[in-house]
């Protein structure tokens, strides 16, 4: 299967989601505003700073075209950013050695505006790494972090049980784990019999917070749950809103 996430059109279509401005994703009153900026709020309103220690490191993975990494950086001395699409990674690290990168929207069919994806203000690009990867087979060499984001990764991984088997790994003693997914379980990214939620097995339904909670245990305690709204824009009358959990975790 061909990877879409290499296709200029989502590639285009996750710098405006990661980096847009309000008028230039929604420009309408009756609309939920509410889920604009989910990659920066997937790290604020889910990540407890205060328990960091100083020159903390942050692992972003599954980073798309960065935001997230961006803003962790606000904060932690140390950022990785992994990503499985070679053109998102190229597009993040455009962004933090130029500052900018330019972009298509799609507005109606061919109908396209040239929009400006801009570093996002407060952040410290040099604390940034972004890597080219597989979310199931991190390397050794990026050693250990006080805290790891997987925002809506688990349901986009063929394996996503090997994903969670090297968390305890990546991540050192009390640091955090924050994963958000909107547990959209698809065969075209991750076959039937390993999706980790979102079937019946005999008369009982499989949930995959449930799955999580029991794949994590031995290493994570789960400490709270949310819920984050998203919205991403294909053109100028239709969107995806979406209501991912998050779910934060201290490694024990």
């Amino acid at each position: 299967m061909n990877n879409p996430y290499e296709t200029p059109g989502l590639i285009s279509q996750y710098l405006l989601f990661h980096y847009g401005k309000p008028d230039e994703i929604l420009p309408y009153d009756e609309a939920p505003h509410s889920a604009l900026d989910f990659a920066v709020r997937a790290v604020t309103e889910m990540v407890d700073f205060d328990l960091l220690p100083a020159r903390s490191r942050a692992l972003d993975l599954g980073c798309a075209v960065g935001r997230s990494s961006f803003t962790l950086s606000e904060k932690c001395h140390e950022v990785i950013g992994i990503d499985f699409s070679h053109a998102f990674v190229e597009a993040a690290q455009a962004l933090a050695a130029e500052g900018q990168l330019p972009y298509d929207r799609i507005d109606e069919g061919a109908m396209t505006t040239r929009l400006v994806a801009h570093l996002p203000e407060g952040a410290h690009p040099q604390r940034v790494q972004f890597i080219q990867g597989d979310a199931m087979n991190v390397p050794t060499e990026v050693g250990q972090f006080d805290m790891a984001l997987l925002a809506n990764l688990i349901c986009r991984l063929p394996e996503p049980t090997r994903c969670l088997e090297r968390l305890p790994d990546l991540i050192r003693s009390g640091g955090q784990l924050v994963i958000t997914s909107p547990y959209t379980w698809l065969d075209e990214f991750t076959p039937r019999d390993r999706w980790l939620g979102g079937y019946v097995d005999g008369d009982r339904p499989v949930v995959t917070i449930e799955v999580l909670e029991e794949s994590l245990r031995p290493h994570f305690k789960l400490e709270r749950r949310q819920n984050l709204p998203m919205l991403i824009r294909e053109t100028a009358r239709k969107f995806q809103w979406t209501m991912a959990e998050g779910s934060l975790w201290k490694r024990l």
